[in-house]
């Protein structure tokens, strides 16, 4: 009997896990017989799908682009099981989610009781981390990043782009006088981020380039919230985007500074997924709800 979509199952879970023994382990079979699995997978192709000379196995192109068409058909496979179960058309199933604290609270969940009108039969499973994930290690549908993209086979969908200004509470600043130059930061508490990525260097224009200077403060936080929320308690300067603090600006709760030396800097937002040719239906109506709101809601620069 062919049973092609188990052994995608198994090939699957290798992918994501690494490992044929914790493949295994989840899967609750033995390492042997899921390593003779992805074995047969591979004779009937006549393709390596794993290089298994390293520690850690690893994909080879073919098994790249084998697991991203798995993905998308065991996928189809759930969506029309569900949906004959449900006797119902509609779209249904589970969507796997992730993006930075700020852009999950600030713009993300706004749109999410809107899109369960639409759509209740599909599950959001919402992850906000400003880590960048790995989209099959985590088991990822959907991932929203800020910033450059390194090259990768995923799909990138492009929502805006947001500016960033350097901000500050109006007591912070009648405490410590307002910054007129990149060179006022020397005496000032400059926020910042912690995780692996991120540079303790805010970039400036002078004499028509970029130039990054670097900044030290007391907090270093690993999400732009505690980040925010951390400058309106008046605790020190903070660079974050428009979109995060637009409505703390219009109520003044945050001040703008240094907006003439280049504290507008802009960074690009997409939506990544995995480069399948057959999206399942409920990424597709997923996406196909969030992104024009999104767009709508960030803007192109603002």
């Amino acid at each position: 009997m062919d049973n092609r979509a188990g052994e995608m199952l198994v090939f699957v879970r290798v992918a994501e896990t690494g490992s044929f023994s914790e493949a295994a382990r989840q899967l609750r079979m033995t390492p042997s017989t899921v390593s003779k699995l992805v074995g047969r997978i591979e004779q009937r192709l006549g393709v390596r799908l794993v290089e298994r000379s390293t520690r850690r196995l690893a994909l080879t192109d073919e098994g790249r682009t084998y697991h991203e068409r798995s993905l998308a058909l065991l996928a189809d496979l759930d969506d029309l099981e569900q949906g004959l179960a449900q006797g119902s058309p509609r779209i249904s199933g589970t969507v796997r989610v992730n993006a930075s604290v700020a852009l999950g609270v600030h713009v993300l969940e706004p749109l999410l009781p809107a899109f369960w009108q639409a759509h209740p039969d599909v599950q959001v499973d919402l992850s906000l981390s400003d880590d960048v994930v790995d989209l099959y290690l985590e088991r990822t549908d959907v991932a929203f990043r800020i910033g450059a993209l390194a090259s990768s086979s995923l799909v990138a969908v492009r929502i805006g782009a947001t500016r960033r200004h350097i901000v500050a509470a109006p007591d912070y600043l009648a405490r410590h006088g307002t910054p007129r130059g990149m060179e006022d930061l020397e005496g000032h508490n400059c926020l910042g981020f912690n995780f692996r990525r991120s540079a303790p260097v805010w970039p400036f224009r002078q004499a028509g380039r970029v130039v990054d200077r670097v900044v030290r403060g007391g907090l270093l936080a690993n999400n732009g919230e505690t980040v925010r929320r951390m400058a309106i308690a008046g605790v020190g300067l903070a660079r974050l985007g428009h979109f995060h603090v637009a409505a703390d600006i219009a109520a003044g709760r945050l001040v703008t500074v240094l907006d003439d030396a280049g504290g507008g800097d802009v960074e690009e937002i997409n939506a990544l997924h995995l480069g399948t040719q057959r999206i399942p239906g409920r990424i597709r109506a997923f996406l196909d709800f969030v992104v024009p709101r999104m767009r709508a809601a960030i803007g192109n620069g603002g």
